[in-house]
């Protein structure tokens, strides 16, 4: 049996139909003495801990909760929010980075029969007031004071009233009482008496709880039922609300375990997820992507989540948790790889090393038969290179799981060669998310995987880049069916009417593949989901990302052009830190470069060049685009003559969220970078 069968076939506890409250019920009675949580001290003044609930983790150390003590928090805290008058037709939007809590609160409303909303916790105050808002969240969950703040700002603007406000950490009740006038109705209504610590819910909880009644709400949840409203990036237009319901993400769980369990079909050799395994999570889990695969999935295992502190001390967090996988976005392992050259970077010599060492070891990823020699010096660059880089990220990761966006195959390549696989997968949103992801016995560096089971794709031909149009196999639109597809937008039956097409409505040239769900009973009804992406369905049955349909550009000269591929070209090179390629409706294809201004003074040290001060003097500096120029060049030569950069502006300003030109999960908001440089854009084109 290939492993594609036997992914079908596989059975266990973890694969069931069921809600999400059920799953965490029962993964926590099979793994009760088990590590479930890990906690970092010293950076929240987290409530549980203050009431004695959780005792403190020292200040930069992990301390722990089992799948036990977790189970008894999420309890109490489901009848907590019960007493606060959160039933099956209330929303509850959480408001907070990923953390702890954050995993707690979502299984606690969830058990409650609430639907959770999320909101990530970078939003400005429109973006918080619509979040709130659009579902007509009654409670919100926020994380701190500043937060909650920040609610109690836009409170009085929502066209409903909210019924509470729990914050995560301990808020000074005196300063707030004064802030909303006492018992008085303060912002939409609201009172110091409606806001809540989750300690406080706790305490309401541990007193009103009752197994039966606990157990009663579980039951009058049914899989069809509302789990979440997660709203869309917003980056092609207003955010719309993704209905998911328990099945959705349940069945999403299951297809995912298949492909990743520790399945009895499979070398010893083949690392997996199970109860031993352990993540690092630090992606918003207002995010679906991290909601599914760093959360409902790991729990669903039996796995222990440590939560990182920040984005920024990724580090020293891999190093004290030491997971086994974790979840993250093209940009995340684009920064890793850059910390790890620049370490390598130290000496000339440990430069050239640790070159040599890459090189060697992407020749003995890319053999068939590496041979004795090759063998050799891969082993030499184990010992020299890759085995302290492993160890520098806490030397017990199996591998990686990459999504969100396109990863530069290139990038892939290169963790491959130093044993730390990165397994590229692709979905949406509107997919729970995943779609498509690559096996760990069969990755293939520049693919999105296979479709996961119970899930057909169709290719539809339509506008894609001649290039893109030659590769083999089948080239065009991603259209899903699945148990793991929304069933529509919150309130936009315009937007849902527009997302889908109905099967007799398919193309007939259009290329059908995956597999159907095998409870279907050979209802050929259901509607197709249009993703908006372009993919390369290949002849082995992998896919491959091409582009977003909406972002294709389109030239004056009639031609089609996919900026990603391009982009991706410059991920892991040391000058370039970020690039967007342009060029709808102009003439010729040009892009915006943010410099390594770093690497560039360092290259300018070494030869003697003494560069202005200043970042936007370094980007004026003939030298300094002649080196550029040197790079653009040689990604040039691996793509079309009407495909290449033509001209390119270096800019000082990186592409950050705190700017609003990454959204959350890191990806470019073209139309607001195009805003931004709008004058750098003219000159570019005026000049020609």
């Amino acid at each position: 049996m290939n492993w594609r069968e036997a992914e079908r076939e596989f059975a266990d506890d973890v694969v069931a139909r069921e809600t999400l409250p059920r799953t965490f019920e029962r993964s926590a009675e099979r793994n009760a003495d088990r590590l479930a949580q890990r906690y970092k001290g010293g950076i929240h003044d987290r409530s549980l801990v203050s009431a004695g609930v959780l005792s403190p983790a020292p200040k930069g150390e992990y301390a722990d909760v089992t799948y036990a003590e977790m189970r008894a928090i999420v309890r109490r805290l489901a009848a907590g929010l019960r007493e606060l008058g959160v039933d099956g037709d209330t929303r509850v939007a959480l408001y907070a980075q990923t953390r702890m809590e954050w995993a707690q609160t979502d299984f606690a409303a969830l058990a409650a029969g609430a639907t959770v909303t999320t909101v990530y916790a970078s939003s400005s105050p429109n973006q918080v007031r619509y979040l709130i808002e659009d579902p007509e969240a009654t409670v919100v969950v926020a994380e701190n004071r500043e937060l909650l703040d920040e609610v109690l700002g836009v409170a009085g603007d929502l066209e409903h009233e909210l019924d509470a406000v729990v914050t995560f950490d301990d808020v000074d009740a005196t300063d707030l009482d004064a802030s909303l006038g006492g018992g008085a109705g303060g912002d939409g209504g609201l009172s110091a008496d409606d806001v809540y610590t989750l300690a406080e819910v706790h305490a309401l909880g541990d007193d009103a709880f009752d197994e039966d009644a606990y157990q009663s709400w579980i039951d009058a949840v049914d899989v069809g039922d509302l789990a979440s409203l997660i709203y869309t990036s917003g980056t092609t237009g207003q955010p719309k609300g993704v209905r998911l319901t328990h099945a959705n993400f349940r069945e999403n769980v299951n297809q995912c375990y298949r492909r990743f369990a520790d399945r009895p079909d499979r070398d010893p050799d083949v690392p997996g997820i199970s109860a031993e395994s352990t993540t690092l999570s630090f992606l918003p889990l207002a995010h679906v992507f991290e909601r599914l695969a760093g959360h409902y999935m790991m729990f669903a295992a039996g796995a222990t989540v440590g939560y990182a502190e920040s984005p920024d001390t990724l580090r020293e967090d891999f190093g004290l948790v030491r997971p086994t996988t974790t979840t993250s976005v093209p940009r995340v392992y684009e920064k890793l790889y850059d910390a790890i050259r620049e370490q390598a970077s130290e000496s000339s010599v440990k430069e050239r090393i640790f070159e040599w060492a890459v090189d060697v070891g992407k020749a003995h990823h890319e053999a068939d038969d590496p041979g004795a020699v090759l063998d050799a010096k891969r082993a030499v660059a184990d010992r020299l290179v890759f085995s302290s880089v492993r160890e520098a990220i806490g030397g017990n990761v199996d591998f990686f799981i990459s999504g969100g966006g396109s990863l530069s195959a290139e990038l892939c390549a290169l963790y491959h060669a130093m044993d730390l696989p990165i397994l590229e997968g692709y979905g949406l949103t509107e997919t729970s998310p995943v779609i498509c992801v690559n096996p760990p016995e069969e990755p293939k560096v520049g693919t999105i995987g296979p479709p996961v089971v119970d899930t057909e794709v169709a290719i539809d031909g339509g506008v894609v880049g001649e290039a893109a149009a030659e590769l083999p196999g089948d080239v065009g639109e991603l259209l899903v069916r699945g148990p793991q597809v929304t069933d529509g937008y919150w309130n936009r039956p315009d937007a849902t009417a527009e997302a889908f097409t109905e099967p007799d409505r398919l193309p007939d040239d259009a290329v059908v593949a995956g597999t159907p769900p095998a409870d279907r009973d050979g209802d050929p009804a259901e509607p197709w989901f249009h993703t908006g992406d372009i993919v390369q369905l290949r002849p082995d049955g992998y896919v491959a990302f091409r582009e977003r349909a909406k972002q294709l550009l389109v030239l004056s000269t009639g031609k089609n052009v996919a900026p990603g591929p391009i982009e991706d070209r410059f991920a892991a090179n040391e000058f370039v830190e970020q690039c967007v390629v342009l060029g709808d409706g102009r003439k010729f294809v040009s892009a915006l470069i943010v410099p390594n201004f770093e690497k560039v003074a360092a290259w300018a040290d070494a030869r003697g060049i003494d560069l202005p001060e200043g970042r936007a003097s370094v980007c004026r500096d003939d030298r300094v685009r002649e080196r550029i120029q040197e790079e653009v060049d040689r990604v040039n030569e691996e793509f079309e003559s009407y495909e290449r950069i033509k001209q390119f502006r270096l800019v000082e300003e990186e592409f950050t969220e705190e700017n609003d030109l990454l959204t959350p999960t890191m990806k470019k908001k073209r139309r607001n970078i195009l805003d931004r440089f709008a004058d750098e854009v003219e000159m570019i084109y005026e000049g020609s």
